[in-house]
């Protein structure tokens, strides 16, 4: 009786210490300076969420928050160097939507984000804009589709590459409208639309904020904004779904994820701070005032929206056909 005792004894302590190990941990993080992966190329908008949300949350931690800007293989590269990244915390990653497309996508993925990732909080949303180089012959989504319809594999469109939001929305045009275009990867969604503007490619579906400015300057065209609704930025853009192509609507998402196993204090920490950042009347305006709608959720929403998120593309890949080895 006194052996089980002493073991059972041994267990309470053993979970006190471990309690107790975790909470002072989270009471001492940071103490050094986090790194944040962002994805993509800067000037994108993974780039343009991740460092306001970096600056902000520096002011709350009191610890510098370094955007590191890892992009390639459509944002896979920076992604899986986080996956394998020690789990204390100090780095972690920006995330869109390639999360959940990429497992359905690649064949060969180096890491899997449901075991190698931890979710820590949701982020914001941003509108996607379908616009041209000002020589494509086409005004608005119908003129452009009837284009593409009589010029088959003569239209070429660019993207941020193999599996992204801007590559995927534009294989769903073509699959909704039985459409032959050419796809033409970038390193980023900054560099498609570089190419657009310098005639490289005829058509890019990229975020609005990033867009704005040369939508402004009449280097480039707006066709459609693929939302639910117009978008207060672009008022006279109508939607896709008003211009007749029913189903062609999707969002960019942006979520925050740290290595698997990263103690659940500093995961709590870290999302608690997020959530208060996007909160902040401040961050709010900032971001609103540059086309991204705020969207804070916890760790379990943002799993939860990784789950839905997964299936949808899932779909959408495997009725186009675009699965890669």
């Amino acid at each position: 009786m006194c052996a089980i005792l002493n073991r059972g004894g041994l267990v309470v302590v053993s979970l006190f210490v471990a309690f107790f190990a975790g909470a002072t941990g989270a009471q001492s993080y940071p103490s050094k300076p986090i790194r944040l992966v962002v994805p993509f190329p800067a000037g994108g908008p993974s780039d343009i969420v991740g460092r306001v949300l970096g600056q902000k949350l520096a002011e709350q931690l009191g610890q510098n928050v370094v955007p590191d800007n890892r992009p390639g293989a459509g944002g896979n590269l920076g992604i899986g160097q986080v996956a394998k990244a020690p789990p204390d915390g100090y780095t972690i990653v920006v995330s869109a939507p390639t999360v959940a497309i990429s497992p359905s996508l690649y064949s060969n993925l180096t890491y899997d984000p449901m075991k190698d990732l931890a979710p820590v909080a949701r982020l914001a949303t941003i509108e996607n804009v379908l616009i041209v180089h000002p020589s494509v012959p086409a005004k608005n989504l119908k003129q452009f589709i009837a284009l593409a319809r009589a010029h088959p594999g003569k239209l070429n469109f660019g993207s941020g590459g193999a599996g992204t939001t801007n590559h995927l929305a534009n294989e769903l045009l073509k699959h909704l409208e039985k459409l032959d275009m050419v796809h033409v990867p970038y390193k980023g969604a900054t560099q498609a639309t570089l190419a657009l503007m310098g005639g490289e490619v005829d058509e890019v579906i990229v975020s609005v904020p990033s867009s704005l400015p040369m939508i402004k300057s009449g280097k480039v065209r707006p066709l459609a904004v693929l939302s639910e609704r117009r978008v207060a930025a672009l008022p006279e853009v109508p939607t896709a779904i008003e211009s007749g192509v029913k189903g062609f609507q999707i969002s960019i998402w942006y979520a925050l994820f740290a290595p698997a196993g990263t103690p659940r204090a500093v995961i709590s920490k870290l999302s608690q701070e997020v959530i208060r950042a996007l909160e902040s009347p401040d961050l709010r305006q900032r971001m609103i005032a540059i086309g991204v709608a705020p969207w804070p959720g916890s760790p379990e929403e943002l799993a939860n929206l990784l789950r839905t998120e997964t299936a949808r593309y899932a779909t959408l890949i495997q009725s186009a056909g675009l699965r890669q080895e």
